[in-house]
C-alpha cells in the first residue's frame, strides 16, 4: 500500500550553526541550485563564487542542520529552496522520497511505497532525483519510476519498469539518474522490444519513443552532448557506446564495448569531439566523433583487461566520474588509486592514495571548483586540492559526515554530495546534513 506522509523532524544542530558565525546560514539571493545528477549542466563542476579557500581541520564541519534518513546510495537534488533525496525504510521494505526545506532541514512532505529488494547491495535507492520546474522525477532500485508534484509531493504519473516493460533488473539496481531534454523526460529502462532507453512526455507519462534492442541496461546516466552542432543522446550501456538522436531516439553511430559485469558506471566526459569512458575491470576508452555525426572511432584505449591496481596502464573506475580538461585526466581508479592521464595518449603522469585510501572499490567523488578541486571520499572526507600534471596537492581536509555502511569489513559512503546554495549536501545511512561553505 502506497502512503503518503508530511511528519515534521526536529532540526538537528541549527542552533549550533547560527552560533558558528562564518559558517551560519548564508546569504542564498545569487547561488545556484543543484537540480539533477552532475549539477544545473550536468557535468558535475560547482560554478558558485565567494567559497571558502580552506576547511578548518578539527571535528566534524559544522553543520547548518542535520536530518535523519534511511539506507540509501542516491545523493540528493537541491532545487527552488528544497532539497530532494531518497532512502529505504529496511523494516518495512519501503523506499521513501523525501522533500526538505534547504533552509531549515525541516520535512516539507514524504512519499513512502513498498519495495521488496531483489537487487545486490540491498541498501536503498541509486539513482540521484531530477528537478524540473514545479516536477520532480525519481526512480526506485526496483524499477519504479515517479513524477511528482515537486511542492505538494502528489504523484502526477508513475511507471513500474518490471511491470510495464518487462525490465530484467541489473544485478545493483536501477542507477541511472533520468535526463530532462525540452519536454521529454529520457531515461535508461532496460525493456523488451526495442527499449533499452525510452523518452517519456514529462508531463503526462506518455511514451514518445524508445530506442536499442538491448535488456542489458548498464548503470551509466544518459548523457546530451552538443559536437560541431549535432546534439547526441550517448548511451553507454554494457555491449557498446551509442549516439542516438535526442529528438527521435533513432541511432546515428555506434562504438562496441563489451564491459565485463554490465560495470559502465562513470559518466561520460567531453571536450570538443572527444568522449572519454573509463569501467572497472575493461579500462579506459578515448572516442573521436566525425565532423558530420555518423560516426566515431576509438582514439585509444588502455591495454589493460584487469581490475587489479597493479596491473592497470590507465584509469579503471568503479563508479567515480573522472574530470576531463581536455589535455589531461583526473581520475580514481580499481582501488583508489587517484591517477593522472594524459588526455591525448592515455599515458598514466602520476598516482596517489593520499585522497582515498587502499583497497578493492576505494573511491572519491571529483568536483572542480575554479582553479582548485573539491573531492569526497568514502571515508566521509571532505577535501580541498590542487591536480595538475605534476600530481596531487592538498590543500586542506575536514570530516564531513561519518561512514556508516560496512562493504568488504570497512565503513564506507557510496553518495555523491550536491553543491548549492554556496553549500554542501550530503548523506550517509544516517542523516542528510547541510554544511555551509560560503567564504564570508
Amino acid at each position: 500500500m502506497h502512503v503518503a506522509k508530511r511528519d515534521r523532524l526536529p532540526l538537528n544542530g541549527l542552533a549550533v550553526a547560527i552560533m558558528l558565525g562564518a559558517w551560519a546560514v548564508p546569504d542564498v539571493s545569487h547561488s545556484d541550485d543543484w537540480p539533477q545528477w552532475g549539477g544545473p549542466q550536468r557535468d558535475l563542476i560547482w560554478r558558485e563564487t565567494g567559497i571558502v579557500q580552506k576547511l578548518p581541520t578539527s571535528g566534524l564541519l559544522p553543520r547548518v542542520w542535520s536530518t535523519p534518513i534511511g539506507d540509501g546510495y542516491a545523493g540528493p537534488a537541491v532545487a527552488n529552496g528544497r532539497v530532494y533525496i531518497t532512502d529505504r525504510q529496511t523494516n518495512r521494505s519501503t523506499e521513501r522520497v523525501l522533500c526538505l526545506d534547504a533552509e531549515t532541514g525541516e520535512e516539507i512532505w514524504k512519499y513512502e511505497y513498498r519495495a521488496v529488494y531483489t537487487v545486490s547491495y540491498p541498501a536503498g535507492p541509486r539513482a540521484t532525483p531530477v528537478i524540473d520546474g514545479d516536477r520532480v522525477y525519481t526512480i526506485g532500485a526496483q524499477g519504479n519510476m515517479f513524477c511528482f508534484h515537486a511542492e505538494k509531493g502528489n504523484i502526477l504519473w508513475q511507471k513500474n519498469f518490471v511491470n510495464d516493460y518487462q525490465t530484467e533488473l541489473p544485478t545493483w539496481g536501477m542507477a541511472a539518474s533520468p535526463l530532462v531534454d525540452g519536454d521529454q523526460l529520457i531515461t535508461l529502462v532496460g525493456g523488451a522490444n526495442g527499449a533499452l532507453v525510452v523518452s517519456f512526455d514529462k508531463l503526462s507519462g506518455k511514451e514518445n519513443w524508445r530506442s536499442l534492442d538491448d535488456r542489458e541496461v548498464g548503470y551509466c546516466p544518459p548523457m546530451i552532448f552538443d559536437i560541431d552542432d549535432i546534439r547526441h543522446l550517448i548511451i553507454w550501456h554494457p555491449h557498446a557506446i551509442s549516439s542516438l538522436k535526442p529528438e527521435t531516439g533513432e541511432l546515428n553511430w555506434q562504438v562496441p564495448f563489451l564491459v565485463r559485469a554490465g560495470l559502465c558506471i562513470p559518466t561520460p566526459r567531453q571536450v570538443g569531439n572527444r568522449l572519454f569512458f573509463t569501467s572497472f575491470y575493461n579500462g579506459p576508452r578515448m572516442i573521436e566523433v566525425s565532423s558530420d555525426g555518423q560516426s566515431a572511432r576509438i582514439a585509444w584505449k588502455g591495454d589493460s583487461d584487469i581490475e587489479l591496481s597493479e596491473g592497470t596502464d590507465g584509469l579503471h573506475s568503479i563508479m567515480s566520474t573522472p574530470v576531463f580538461t581536455g589535455s589531461h585526466i583526473y581520475g580514481v581508479g580499481s582501488y583508489g588509486e587517484l591517477r593522472g592521464l594524459n588526455a591525448r595518449t592515455g599515458e598514466r603522469l602520476w598516482m596517489t592514495r593520499q585522497a582515498t585510501g587502499e583497497g578493492r572499490w576505494w573511491n572519491a567523488f571529483i568536483i572542480p571548483h575554479e582553479d582548485r578541486y573539491f573531492l569526497h571520499n568514502e571515508q566521509g572526507d571532505l577535501i580541498i586540492a590542487n591536480l595538475t600534471p605534476e600530481g596531487y596537492e592538498e590543500i586542506s581536509r575536514a570530516k564531513l559526515v561519518e561512514p556508516t555502511r560496512d562493504v568488504r569489513r570497512r565503513l564506507t559512503i557510496w553518495s555523491h554530495p550536491a553543491f548549492a546554495m554556496q553549500s554542501v549536501f550530503a548523506r550517509n545511512d544516517k542523516e542528510i546534513v547541510r554544511v555551509d561553505l560560503s567564504a564570508r
